[in-house]
């Protein structure tokens, strides 16, 4: 500073004088060189027992209401690919899924222990079945799916690119491979509605799936490898395809296949009117129904939850190890 109570300056290149600010509001040039004051916080050990017992006294109450809410969700589990092969197909189930002329039709009861309240949501499970693999990921097209035959670049759908010398719309092994499994409920002698109306995700079917777009040559080879398509409708409303281009991560996934709009009460019986198409016997797959209420944190998950009361529980008998060591020991 100045004498004179003139502003701060320094010698600058070539000895000239310049001023510190530069014409910089303060703050900016304390933050320009890192003389802004900062906080240390010294840990002393009761801070650390404290915040210990803070995020124990946090995470263990948000644990207990995640779990209730997780275990207030009704959750019934089918698995029926191996009770809906005929006994005679036991020994062969490959050749029974692939023989087109045999009736795949199968029926299934569900008991309903516990009052579900609508919607009550349609899932379809599949177990080792890797979506996830590399090869099977990269067989689509994007921009086919967007843009239909106006695309022609689809050399990433190999295997299934072309049929008999002309495209095939989707292309690609995930669109080939469509699960095609169908159901029917119901109760008391009638047929309870399944909406599958938005299932798919509104920025996949309004962004990412074409509304001029129609399948074309799909499914028209000599090996036919999961469900058809209407060519009549646009990509952009089949949302069971929809939902199934959006690749699982792991190898045991859920997706959704409706909902149902009604109420079921305890003690009711549904009858599943099933279709069982798909084949998951050739790889050694699992094939299971879900029907499932949900809660303000979703289906049914007991993990986040456990999670929580774990590391709340954790911290808690972290503090009170360092307190008693604090008053063995004080600092």
């Amino acid at each position: 500073m100045d004498a004179d109570g003139g502003s701060a300056s320094a010698v600058g290149i070539e000895g000239r004088p310049v001023s510190l600010h530069s014409g910089q509001p303060r703050a900016l040039y304390q933050f320009t060189q890192q003389s802004l004051p900062a906080c240390k916080p010294v840990l002393t050990p009761g801070w650390v027992i404290a915040m210990f017992l803070l995020i124990g006294a946090i995470f263990i109450p948000v644990g207990l209401v995640s779990l209730h809410a997780s275990q207030n969700v009704v959750e019934i589990v089918e698995r029926y690919d191996a009770e809906c092969i005929p006994e005679k197909y036991q020994s062969n189930k490959v050749a029974y899924i692939r023989d087109s002329s045999i009736p795949k039709n199968c029926t299934r009861y569900l008991k309903v222990h516990k009052h579900m309240k609508a919607p009550i949501y349609v899932y379809y499970q599949l177990d080792n079945f890797y979506q996830n693999h590399r090869r099977y990921v990269k067989s689509r097209s994007d921009q086919q799916l967007l843009h239909g035959l106006k695309y022609n670049d689809t050399s990433s759908c190999k295997p299934e690119q072309l049929n008999i010398g002309l495209p095939i719309v989707p292309c690609g092994l995930i669109a080939w491979s469509l699960f095609n499994d169908t159901f029917n409920f119901v109760r008391r002698s009638e047929e309870m509605k399944i909406n599958r109306k938005n299932i798919a995700w509104k920025s996949d079917r309004d962004h990412k799936f074409g509304k001029e777009v129609y399948p074309f040559n799909f499914q028209n080879g000599t090996l036919i490898g999961g469900g058809k398509l209407d060519p009549r409708i646009p990509l952009s409303n089949q949302e069971d395809l929809i939902v199934w281009m959006r690749t699982a991560a792991l190898p045991s996934f859920r997706k959704l296949y409706g909902r149902i709009e009604e109420d079921i009460e305890a003690d009711d019986v549904i009858v599943v009117h099933l279709s069982n198409n798909y084949n998951t016997y050739s790889f050694g797959g699992k094939k299971k129904l879900v029907l499932s209420t949900s809660s303000w944190l979703g289906g049914k998950n007991n993990f986040l939850g456990i999670a929580y009361i774990f590391v709340g529980s954790s911290c808690i008998f972290t503090s009170i190890v360092f307190m008693l060591l604090h008053v063995k020991n004080p600092r």
